[in-house]
């Protein structure tokens, strides 16, 4: 604590709508990076004809090699495209993001949610990132004061949200993100930041991975199809890595409600009007997270004989 546990809160709470624009930018861009990545491997790929060689046993067609001689042609007229390049614009009209046009919350309230230069809608959810990065950050300040401690749960909270927004968008939980976050639970375990002794965080790890990783493969030989991404098994490692592994039950409990509320809104929203259509995993896990974090995990677990008595012990 710096000053008083509501000074703090509102100071990093501040902080924190900083912080939310900035994950507003990671939620749209990340994914579109990974992805030009992937195309441009792609292309070094087909232009290996030796490789071709050697798996298939033929030389590679030529077909291929236009392939590889395309890609290459078409990565020369890319721009630099990162988390910090080139600035923010419209994506309708193009128009180039003023700084008071991206202060948090509110220039989305000035601008009444729309592009100053085409009337555009912008998007609820950069307003909503904001705030609940905001209040995410005044809490984790509120319960452990601006220390390292807070500093390392918000920086988990941080990750969540991004996870949460990104999966969502486009069912996918990038390693880059994951990995990180299972690797600062395992530190923050070990030098004691996150109130969690190594042993738990490592077994809690172990044991979240293990424990989708069953439940993929079961539901694979049961009905010969995939029912969630090796991602989600990662996001419920780096979980347990941060809680420890006596809360993993409580997680899966409280990610089961959050789908529920989740899938009955996106229902309601129209965005499930067909049931073909898969349904993200990662968010309930990510959103799980952020419950636990906010309630408290151990009054998260308290829940857990009540939904499963032949677990309390």
């Amino acid at each position: 604590m710096i000053l008083s546990p509501t000074a703090d809160a509102v100071i990093a709470g501040l902080f924190g709508l900083l912080v939310g624009s900035f994950l507003n930018v990671v939620i749209h861009r990340l994914p579109r990076m990974l992805e030009r990545s992937w195309w441009l491997s792609a292309g070094e790929t087909l232009g290996d004809a030796a490789s071709y060689q050697r798996v298939f046993g033929r030389p590679a067609p030529a077909l291929l090699e236009a392939a590889h001689v395309q890609l290459a042609s078409d990565a020369q007229t890319l721009g630099p495209y990162s988390l910090a390049r080139p600035r923010s614009r419209c994506g309708r009209c193009g128009h180039g993001i003023r700084w008071y046009e991206n202060l948090p919350v509110l220039s989305y309230v000035f601008l009444r949610g729309r592009c100053s230069a085409c009337r555009a809608p912008i998007g609820l959810r950069y307003p909503l990132v904001e705030l609940a990065t905001g209040a995410l950050f005044a809490l984790c300040a509120w319960r452990w004061g601006i220390s390292l401690q807070g500093v390392a749960w918000a920086g988990f909270a941080s990750i969540l949200v991004v996870q949460f927004a990104i999966d969502l968008d486009t069912q996918l939980l990038p390693d880059d993100l994951n990995y990180p976050l299972l690797w600062l639970g395992l530190l923050a375990a070990a030098i004691g930041w996150s109130g969690v002794p190594l042993a738990s965080a490592v077994w809690g790890a172990a044991l979240g991975y293990l424990a989708l990783w069953s439940v993929y493969h079961l539901y694979r030989l049961a009905t010969g199809k995939e029912g969630m991404g090796y991602g989600d098994f990662k996001l419920l490692a780096a979980l347990g890595a941060w809680f420890g592994a006596e809360y993993l039950l409580a997680i899966v409990l409280v990610s089961s409600l959050v789908g529920a509320v989740l899938g009955g809104g996106l229902l309601l929203a129209g965005r499930l009007a067909h049931k073909d259509i898969p349904i993200a995993f990662g968010p309930f896990l990510a959103g799980a997270g952020l419950v636990c974090l906010a309630v408290g995990p151990a009054e998260v677990r308290a829940l857990a004989p009540f939904a499963f008595p032949f677990f309390a012990g």
